[in-house]
């Protein structure tokens, strides 16, 4: 076990060392142990909360193409579904937040996500349809 950790903490240090070297550095040494789709979701998150929309619905998308897990896919089309809500795409934002439940049927927003008045109404009235 310590010999595992030990390489991981190695294998961490150069890849952050090598972003002086022209190479893009890690920004967070978590992403080492992600999935490549694990990996895409918090790309996509990131670009999300940056106001990238554009970029993260690429990422987000991506993240879902390369595989997640139940709750992973959820949180990527709870992003993809915040997106089409500010974008004024009231459908997809609904479709969004469907195929998020359709993946975690337990799926809820948090409570300051369910009080914003353009996407909490599009997710509690696609929630109370299930």
């Amino acid at each position: 076990m310590m010999k595992v950790v030990a390489t991981a903490l190695l294998v961490a240090a150069t890849a952050i060392l090598a972003g002086g070297c022209g190479t893009t550095p890690l920004k967070n040494v978590a992403d080492l142990f992600r999935s490549e789709g694990g990996q895409k979701l918090s790309e996509g998150i990131r670009n999300y909360e940056d106001g990238n929309y554009r970029d993260a619905m690429k990422n987000l998308r991506s993240a879902l193409d390369s595989g997640l897990g139940n709750a992973e896919q959820a949180q990527a089309h709870k992003y993809l579904a915040f997106i089409h809500c500010v974008s004024g795409r009231e459908r997809q934002c609904r479709d969004e937040f469907r195929r998020a439940l359709d993946a975690d049927p337990d799926f809820e927003l948090e409570p300051a996500e369910a009080g914003h008045p353009t996407w909490g109404p599009a997710f509690r009235t696609v929630k109370a349809r299930r």
